[in-house]
């Protein structure tokens, strides 16, 4: 079964707190989700925004393993996630409200996903290939 690249959830929901889809304050990614006392004395603080960056390399890891697979389906696969990069960069460089940590970030992550899915596929695909 197909999937389509899973970093498309953070690039959907990047644009849809940071236009302020759902009609927030507009505090968006800096808004504090909880904080937690540690025992040096810190305070420990994790935003929206961290919690994205986890969830998309949660996400990440997911697509790496998707590229070990071989097939029609990972070639569709590898195209959708170039697609789903130059989506990310287009983005980067030509939206004001994605000139941002948080944005560069998740477009850091859709580039290694790209470079690992070859890297990965063009690997498995040479072991598969024997010359006798």
């Amino acid at each position: 079964m197909w999937l389509p690249p899973l970093l498309i959830i953070p690039f959907v929901l990047y644009n849809l707190v940071a236009f302020d889809i759902f009609g927030g304050q507009g505090a968006g990614w800096a808004t504090q989700v909880m904080s937690v006392g540690m025992v040096s004395g810190a305070i420990w603080g994790l935003t929206m925004g961290d919690l994205l960056i986890l969830g998309a390399l949660v996400l990440l890891f997911f697509e790496v393993l998707k590229s070990t697979r071989t097939g029609t389906q990972s070639i569709l696969d590898h195209m959708f996630s170039t697609l789903m990069f130059v989506a990310y960069l287009v983005e980067f460089l030509l939206v004001p409200k994605a000139a941002t940590s948080l944005f560069f970030i998740c477009l850091a992550m859709s580039f290694v996903d790209v470079v690992a899915g070859f890297s990965v596929s063009i690997r498995a695909a040479g072991r598969d290939v024997n010359f006798h």
